[in-house]
């Protein structure tokens, strides 16, 4: 199974930049069964967790979190960039390779003790998932796991997050 959705993933070189290889999910996302095997390997270690919500990051992350939220019976949550949130938001500042980021989520997004699992597309530095992780928190919830499809394991970002309950699908170096 992992050879089968690691053969849909397209590596791009030099892109955004020179020297960095990008792993592009597209293929998959086009791929009927790649996709729902995706999504059911990024499920199945929560299932039976008493997983509430399931929270999505912009973009990606919307992706796989309304999917795998529909697999475990959870309502979904999103976060967003700065200032495309209607409601009473709650935000919080991150630390990127080269400056800061900000995400947002709504004030009112979480009732405090709902367990909450955080997934993405996606785990390089960690920046982005430590930042929904505490905004997650700072709402009361409860972090009861992160889950990514593909995880960049020579960037570190599992050691930042932290994680005990962390599930990625497929690991690069």
């Amino acid at each position: 199974m992992i050879t089968r959705l690691k053969k849909l993933i397209r590596d791009v070189p030099d892109f955004p930049k020179k020297g960095i290889l990008f792993r592009d999910i597209t293929p998959l996302l086009a791929d009927p069964a790649g996709l729902a095997m995706a999504v059911e390997m990024m499920a199945n270690p929560f299932r039976g967790k008493n997983i509430d919500l399931v929270v999505g990051a912009e973009s990606r992350g919307f992706i796989f979190g309304t999917a795998v939220a529909c697999s475990l019976s959870a309502g979904f949550i999103i976060v967003r960039k700065p200032g495309k949130l209607p409601h009473k938001k709650i935000s919080m500042e991150y630390n990127l390779e080269y400056g800061k980021d900000q995400l947002e989520m709504h004030a009112d997004a979480i009732v405090r003790g709902q367990r909450v699992l955080v997934v993405d597309d996606l785990l390089a530095t960690g920046g982005t998932m430590q930042a929904c992780c505490d905004l997650v928190e700072q709402l009361g919830g409860i972090v009861a796991g992160v889950a990514v499809l593909i995880e960049l394991a020579g960037l570190n970002g599992r050691e930042r997050v932290g994680r005990p309950q962390m599930h990625s699908v497929l690991k690069y170096e």
